[in-house]
């Protein structure tokens, strides 16, 4: 049997990234989907539901095609930190993490024509060491905060802010390798 076609079904560059670090052969899509976080819902299931709709949403790829959706939300406690609205938004967001630690979930769903095949989370613990209001103040202002859920990347300077890490890395990135692999396994030869 030939491997099937990968899609991944996003804008993210950092998933995008980890998918070649893997070695694998795919292409690139936006889907066509709006991201609503549904009221009343545990925030812990949002990404799950939003990486399913962004994967059933490109149901018109081929029978051979398979469509990998995911999403990323920050939490602290139970307030959805997404991306923030420029840099004083970043500010408010860095100012709230600083010193505290936060979950970081990624979800994760696989469809074919429309049809979820398979979908799961990873939480991560992010633990934020105490910056200073001044250091908080310019990372915000960099730019890299702007298009990052909870406004900071673990793998660029937002490193710095970062005192520990309780789960898998790449899922603070985007994408947990773990899940992903085990739902891409039996489709692709991962030797």
């Amino acid at each position: 049997m030939p491997e099937a076609k990968l899609v991944l079904a996003s804008r993210s560059p950092r998933r995008e990234q980890i998918l070649r670090m893997l070695g694998l052969d795919f292409t690139v899509s936006v889907p066509d989907y709006e991201e609503i976080n549904p009221p009343g819902m545990d925030p812990k299931l949002v990404p799950e539901h939003l990486a399913r709709g962004k994967a059933a949403s490109m149901a018109d790829l081929g029978p051979d095609t398979l469509v990998l959706g995911s999403d990323t939300v920050v939490l602290l406690g139970d307030r959805i930190m997404g991306k923030p609205e420029g840099a004083a938004g970043a500010l408010e967001m860095l100012t709230a993490l600083n010193g505290r630690t936060h979950l970081v979930v990624t979800g994760v769903a696989l469809a074919k024509e429309g049809r979820v095949l398979e979908s799961g989370a990873t939480l991560t613990e992010v633990t934020f060491a105490r910056s200073s209001p001044e250091a908080l103040r310019a990372y915000a202002e960099s730019g890299e905060p702007l298009d990052k859920a909870g406004a900071y990347a673990i793998q660029g300077h937002g490193a710095r802010l970062v005192e520990k890490v309780n789960g898998c890395f790449y899922n603070v990135m985007g994408l947990p390798i773990q899940l992903t692999m085990r739902m891409l396994g039996p489709y692709f030869n991962q030797e």
